[in-house]
């Protein structure tokens, strides 16, 4: 009894707080092949995605090809202001964000369905060939692909226009129809990058444990019943981890594509910022007016992918920072 009141009696130890932190030099030491591994990666992005923001000054300033980037005299926010006034300001917001929108919409939903739609295959062979079917696709140039679209689609001689003759649609010129360049332009896209998308979907469906496939089964769960309440929710983190990398680049419509497909009469409903920006830069030479531009449509990305990891943080507890 007494050895406990004299243990009761003596101060509690205080914490250690002042126990110092490996440096950084240390801890790159320690950890020189992992920083050796991701060295070629950061310096990629460093030359390739920091070193190029030097030119953003040219939105500010009046090109001059004597003076080069900097030596212009300052222009302030002229070109965009311009940009804003201009006539074509609304028809190019609208376009693109009617083709980055319901691109952002089909093209998320379609690789979740694809890779529920797979992880439910009985059979490591049929998976596989199943896979194997959808990822194919993806390899595919662009020029390839908006070369089968114009081959398929055709008015006269297409594939495509000709099986969609007893639905009342022969001779209809699907490339050509304002109406039509939307869903045949993200139909094409789905069917190319659904199912490569759908890889990172299928990895996270691998880690559910299978013992709560075997309990749903044992209190009765179907199939449908199995993939609401198992697998969906297995892959809510990588859905919204996607989601939020997506919206960072939401109006970066698929340039190439869009200027392939493009032609005088889809042009008011294919007129992206991407092909404006890129018509004024090269073609007019417009190069302060085509950056002020091309910056506006980064600043508005940028706004996209802070709304979206707040949302996310707030609903749903995950988000990148």
């Amino acid at each position: 009894m007494a050895e406990t009141l004299v243990a009761a009696r003596k101060p509690a130890r205080k914490p250690v707080t002042g126990a110092r932190r490996p440096g950084a030099g240390r801890h790159v030491r320690r950890y020189w092949q992992l920083w050796l591994m991701v060295l070629p990666a950061v310096g990629f992005v460093a030359v390739f995605m920091y070193v190029p923001m030097y030119g953003i000054q040219l939105a500010f300033r009046e090109f001059d090809f004597a003076a080069g980037l900097t030596g212009g005299d300052w222009a302030g926010l002229k070109y965009f202001r311009q940009f804003f006034d201009s006539p074509l300001f609304w028809p190019l917001l609208k376009n693109t964000f009617v083709i980055a929108f319901t691109t952002l919409v089909v093209g998320f939903v379609a690789p979740i369905l694809l890779a529920l739609m797979i992880n439910q295959i009985a059979g490591g062979r049929r998976k596989r060939v199943m896979q194997t079917a959808t990822y194919l696709p993806h390899f595919i140039s662009i020029v390839v692909v908006v070369g089968m679209l114009q081959a398929f689609l055709n008015p006269s001689t297409g594939l495509l226009t000709r099986a969609l003759a007893p639905f009342g649609l022969d001779g209809v010129n699907f490339l050509g129809d304002t109406a039509a360049f939307v869903p045949v332009y993200v139909i094409s896209d789905v069917w190319q990058h659904c199912g490569w998308n759908s890889i990172i979907y299928l990895a996270a469906l691998s880690r559910v444990d299978p013992q709560l496939y075997e309990a749903a089964k044992v209190d009765g769960a179907n199939r449908l019943q199995l993939i609401r309440h198992v697998d969906v929710p297995s892959i809510v983190p990588t859905m919204v981890i996607l989601l939020i990398l997506t919206m960072g680049g939401v109006l970066n419509t698929g340039f190439e594509k869009v200027w392939l497909m493009q032609n005088n009469l889809n042009l008011p409903v294919s007129e992206v910022i991407a092909t404006y920006v890129y018509k004024i830069g090269i073609f007019s030479t417009q190069f302060s007016y085509a950056t002020a531009i091309g910056l506006f449509n980064t600043v508005i990305n940028f706004a996209f992918l802070i709304a979206a990891n707040a949302i996310a943080r707030r609903v749903s507890n995950w988000s990148l920072w």
